[in-house]
């Protein structure tokens, strides 16, 4: 193989390899600071000040409770990269008036909405806010604890998944005959690493005779959790644990880890000892990230997606404990059967359900 120095002249290719990565890391940025103007906009609640009706700076700044200065740059920057819209942008600048398009509003303000945008603007705090520890931990191999990403982490993957696993996940899962028989019956389920609870509270209402009770390692996401099942009207029907999944007592007709497996340090043990409470003929069912079956490159924006996240966020959580598997989130379908065969189950079967960037697995 040829080495080219830095100062051997670039080909017309090569220039324009340059030149298009360029290009793409600058678009990059203004997304990174678009999604830090979206924080802005969420955290001060200066999209629902605007959702009713447009305003002046000074008047988001009265309804919003926030200084003028700040209000009328923030609302010149949301016109100039697209969010809002000016009614005269030739006025003084504290005499424009900014609308927020209502398509924009469901996909800013509404957190039901499969459209939602904003939970990916929460996830840009703790990972920037972690970089120095990542760059550390990469040079000794450390973990960084989920704990230590911090409260938009937790709440931000709440919100992303909120959504689908309201208006999607029931429907589908009544797609599993038997599962749908017994839960419609009245069966147990077991939600695993269930974070602030939507998947948990989502197949207790679908299913009004069964109970749910939901395990994770965050209190902090667990108290929401219950807050949200208390605001949903199923508290009487769902619990919440701070526990570990091999604390999961009795047995259950169903059992599922929606978008965990793969940020577990020891997945084998989980499903180990999850096979343990299962009732007899029950479900163990895993949703994780619906990357492709073999690695790929480039590949397209999902797997950028979770590859991006795997780097950050995912990979080094799974470090924190150790002995670790260290999985990533690109668990791959060979990754997941792997698993299940060492946990003692006997067969994997794919399943056709369809909830947000999910891929999902039955193990048997």
């Amino acid at each position: 193989m040829t080495v080219l120095t830095t100062t051997t002249p670039l080909t017309e290719d090569e220039a324009k390899q340059r030149d298009d990565l360029l290009g793409r890391l600058c678009g990059a940025f203004i997304g990174a600071l678009d999604l830090a103007s979206v924080y802005l906009g969420d955290r001060l609640g200066l999209y629902r000040a605007l959702r009713d009706e447009p305003a002046t700076s000074i008047e988001l700044a009265r309804r919003a409770n926030i200084s003028e200065r700040y209000a009328r740059e923030w609302l010149e920057q949301q016109a100039v990269t697209g969010i809002l819209t000016v009614d005269d942008a030739l006025a003084d600048g504290d005499a424009r008036t900014y609308a927020l398009p209502r398509g924009h509003a469901e996909s800013l303000i509404d957190r039901d909405s499969t459209s939602s945008s904003t939970p990916m603007a929460l996830f840009l705090e703790p990972v920037g806010r972690l970089l120095p520890r990542l760059v550390e931990a990469y040079r000794t191999g450390a973990g960084i604890p989920w704990s230590d990403y911090g409260d938009d982490c937790w709440q931000g993957q709440g919100d992303f998944n909120r959504p689908y696993f309201r208006s999607q996940l029931p429907s589908e899962l009544a797609k599993i005959t038997d599962v749908h028989t017994r839960l419609t019956a009245g069966g147990r389920v077991a939600d695993v690493a269930c974070g602030v609870g939507w998947s948990a509270i989502a197949i207790a209402k679908a299913y009004p005779k069964s109970t749910v009770d939901g395990y994770d390692l965050d209190g902090k996401a667990i108290a929401q959790a219950r807050e949200n099942a208390k605001a949903e009207g199923v508290a009487d029907r769902v619990s919440f644990h701070v526990s570990e999944a091999s604390a999961t007592k009795g047995r259950y007709d169903l059992v599922t880890i929606l978008e965990a497996l793969h940020d577990m340090s020891r997945p084998v043990e989980v499903l180990r000892a999850l096979r343990g409470v299962l009732a007899e003929g029950g479900a163990l069912i895993v949703g994780d990230e619906n990357v492709s079956d073999t690695f790929t490159a480039p590949g397209n924006d999902v797997e950028r997606i979770f590859h991006g996240a795997s780097i950050t966020v995912c990979l080094p959580n799974g470090l924190a404990d150790r002995p670790s598997a260290a999985t990533g989130a690109v668990m791959r379908p060979a990754t997941m059967r792997r698993y299940a065969m060492a946990a003692g189950f006997t067969d994997v079967e794919e399943l056709t359900l369809e909830v947000g960037l999910l891929r999902f697995y039955r193990l048997r």
